[in-house]
């Protein structure tokens, strides 16, 4: 979730000097209770602030979000499933339902060359008889237009460009530069809509556990 510049400054503020009331907060910012309210919500909403009657607000260090913005790609990433260019669309769609995948990843001298969605298997599939002979090369996205993330990235950055995107899933890969100063990518993972779900999940768990015992 992406704050605005008022909610970061909220935020910056609460850390400083909390508790603190919204009538401070208010007249540090120099705008009207009334104006800040509904930033107040979003905060408290997703768990960055509390509010304690009679006392303000406070900054809760430990939560989801802290910990969710420092983990890794590399941390999360699972196995992709991978074809040569010259692989039929029959055999793809086989292992597409074989690895219980949503997309495969195509490959071309061992880097990433394409990549192909189940809703695009779907649109070929559907009155296409030449399945079993046509190249997936021939139906996939092409670089440069594949959406990709790197080991580094953090998770909310690449889970940002799945939503951006609007696609279930996108490759990890390693950036290597040729003698000739291409740039190729190697794939070395995948990230998807399942393995957000699944961090977020185990992260909401633990800290439940830790709750309970506090």
């Amino acid at each position: 979730m992406e704050f605005t510049s008022r909610q970061k400054q909220i935020i910056e503020l609460v850390k400083e000097n909390q508790p603190i009331t919204s009538s401070r907060l208010a007249e540090s910012l120099k705008v009207s209770r009334a104006a800040i309210r509904p930033d107040l919500s979003v905060l408290t909403m997703s768990g960055v602030l509390e509010a304690k009657p009679k006392m303000g607000y406070f900054y809760k260090s430990g939560t989801i979000f802290d910990v969710i913005k420092n983990v890794k790609v590399k941390e999360i990433k699972s196995q992709p499933v991978m074809v040569a260019e010259d692989t039929t669309v029959y055999d793809a769609i086989i292992r597409l339902f074989l690895e219980d995948t949503g997309t495969v990843y195509v490959e071309n001298n061992g880097f990433l060359s394409g990549v192909v969605s189940r809703k695009d298997f779907i649109k070929i599939a559907v009155g296409n008889t030449e399945v079993k002979k046509l190249p997936i090369g021939m139906i996939m996205s092409r670089m440069p237009k594949v959406i990709y993330t790197t080991d580094e990235e953090s998770v909310l950055d690449a889970a940002e460009k799945i939503i951006l995107h609007e696609i279930d899933s996108i490759p990890v890969v390693e950036v290597i530069k040729g003698l000739d100063g291409k740039q190729e990518l190697k794939v070395t993972g995948k990230v998807s809509k399942t393995t957000f779900t699944k961090l977020l999940y185990e992260l909401g768990k633990g800290m439940r556990v830790l709750n309970e015992n506090s």
